[in-house]
């Protein structure tokens, strides 16, 4: 018999989810979200004691993650191998939990995270298999898409991301974020994927960008236009926001990761 006194350890583990049928990560009353689905899980092989799961960000109603990163404290003393396996007989086929590991009971996956990098799929083809639906945005319309993927770089660098925020974000006062890379393309096969890497992100954030691409595909956004969004206090009200399928939470990344190393 496990032993319920055992010393806590802090696990870290990476998640992958589709997340079409969830109202996005955090807890919601009443609302099935990727958070309270594995606390559950967790609350049964804690000993039936509650488990908080932090992860590195919340990911909106519909968003998907290939390499979410959380972490939570346990009582049990299963080792972290079996940990995983257990936690993925016990939780639907929507969310998998990928790697387990005990790490520093300080590590917090959200304040210790240094980048995170999100990705955007939009299909251009007329017609979009049903089997891809969930995990694109359907976009047959006519774009500019060098234009896209030449606008992308923009805004790169630190700015006041306001203007790119989702208008209930109450979660930053600062809204000061720095990209990374931002970066992209349009491939022979029909897809447009958008790639984008930063110190964190707002609510709505990413998506806004798209939003935003799509309106400089359609010619409706200068490259002024653009930049002015990335002024402190320019006034601009966020959006269009783009749907939430095609997003991805790509990768986490953490100082003490080896050299070239994101958690995905």
């Amino acid at each position: 018999m496990l032993d319920s006194t055992a010393t806590v350890r802090r696990i870290r583990i990476i998640v992958a989810y589709d997340g079409s049928d969830y109202a996005g990560w955090q807890i919601q009353p009443g609302l099935p979200t990727i958070q309270n689905t594995i606390e559950q899980i967790l609350a049964g092989l804690n000993f039936n004691r509650p488990v908080h799961v932090g992860a590195s960000g919340r990911t909106d109603a519909g968003v998907h993650a290939r390499a979410q990163v959380a972490a939570f404290d346990l009582h049990n003393p299963i080792p972290c191998e079996n940990l995983r396996k257990a936690m993925n007989k016990l939780l639907p086929p929507d969310i998998r939990i990928l790697n387990a590991e005990q790490v520093h009971p300080a590590f917090n996956a959200r304040h210790d995270a240094i980048a995170k990098t999100y990705e955007y799929r939009i299909w251009r083809g007329e017609i979009c298999s049903p089997i891809e639906r969930r995990f694109v945005c359907h976009y047959p319309y006519p774009l500019d898409e060098d234009r896209m993927n030449a606008f992308a770089p923009l805004v790169e660098g630190e700015h006041d991301f306001t203007a790119f925020a989702a208008v209930d974000n109450r979660y930053h006062t600062s809204k000061i974020r720095t990209i990374f890379s931002s970066s992209a393309e349009s491939r022979a096969d029909g897809y447009w994927i958008y790639r984008v890497r930063g110190s964190g992100f707002l609510k709505h954030m990413v998506r806004n960008m798209i939003g935003v691409m799509l309106e400089v595909g359609k010619g409706n956004v200068s490259r002024e236009q653009l930049l002015a969004r990335l002024e402190p206090g320019s006034g601009i009200r966020p959006g269009p926001t783009a749907p939430p399928q095609g997003l991805f939470l790509d990768s986490v990344e953490y100082p003490t990761d080896p050299p070239g190393h994101a958690v995905a």
